[in-house]
């Protein structure tokens, strides 16, 4: 059997989902936001914690730059792990203020891995915030991999659990066109399958899209 390929992917999810519409957000800062806040929670979480920040008018760089830390956490409390994710929130925030006066477009005038080095050197980015950041705020070419996309590829035999991430998103960028709209597309249906098939307990494996793959 030749091994599965992010091409095959691509043509079977597109079939079975169509364009995903992720990643939800007004702009680009509000992207930034929920990529931050999304560590080790489920969007619902997010969209409750992005929806307190745009009721109390503070969803900006430089409303958030200039709030207390524990007026943020209470603000973000929905999306869990608050006070950490304000920090890591607020080192953000202050990155972008320094380097772009708070203006994302400024921040993304840079090539995709300068804007990658500079964002893995915020304490609390890693590789899957910042890829999220790169790929979905600032539209340049970067597969993102999270958890749901590892448990797949290590049950459909494609990798093993040991796979280091630059490995793995080396290994959709080398298959696939370089094109932003598949990747997010890509991105966000292998999250899909994760949420509703590929299960950590469970799985439904006789309706996933994937199943006869």
């Amino acid at each position: 059997m030749k091994p599965l390929r992010p091409q095959e992917l691509h043509r079977r999810l597109l079939e079975h989902y169509g364009p995903s519409g992720w990643w939800p957000g007004d702009n680009a800062f509000e992207i930034m936001v929920g990529a931050i806040l999304t560590q080790n929670t489920n969007w619902t979480n997010v969209e409750k914690a992005i929806n307190n920040l745009k009721a109390a008018r503070m969803l900006s760089p430089q409303k958030i730059h200039a709030m207390a830390a524990e007026d943020l956490a209470e603000l973000i409390r929905p999306a869990g792990y608050f006070n950490v994710k304000a920090s890591r929130l607020r080192n953000f925030v202050s990155l972008l203020m320094e380097k772009a006066d708070g203006d994302p477009a400024i921040l993304f005038d840079r090539s995709r891995d300068e804007l990658r080095d500079l964002l893995l050197n915020v304490k609390g980015v890693g590789r899957e915030t910042a890829d999220s950041i790169i790929c979905y705020a600032a539209g340049k070419e970067i597969f993102v991999i999270d958890a749901y996309t590892r448990r797949i590829l290590e049950r459909h035999g494609i990798t093993g659990d040991s796979a280091d991430y630059d490995e793995l998103r080396l290994l959709f960028e080398k298959d696939l066109p370089r094109d932003i709209g598949i990747y997010k597309d890509l991105h966000a249906w292998l999250v899909f399958v994760g949420k509703d098939f590929c299960r950590p307990r469970k799985p439904a494996c006789e309706s996933c899209p994937l199943q006869d793959l």
